[in-house]
């Protein structure tokens, strides 16, 4: 079975910008607070629609696409 990626690609939600699943948070955005040093809890303080699951979902499913072997 395979799983649903947190990560939603829709051309009608902000011009098809990576999105967590059923918001309108773009994914960059947990970057961005990330690479400011801020925490995930910041971030989600922030951003109350995003579950801290999928927060860290979205991070392991990056991590798998930087670190999978080519």
């Amino acid at each position: 079975m395979k799983h649903e990626s947190v990560i939603q690609i829709d051309p009608e939600i902000l011009g098809g910008t990576p999105c967590f699943r059923g918001t309108r948070v773009p994914v960059d955005s947990l970057i961005d607070y990330l690479e400011a040093g801020d925490t995930i809890d910041e971030f989600l303080d922030n951003f109350p629609s995003v579950s801290r699951q999928a927060a860290i979902a979205a991070l392991e499913e990056a991590k798998a696409l930087l670190t999978s072997p080519r």
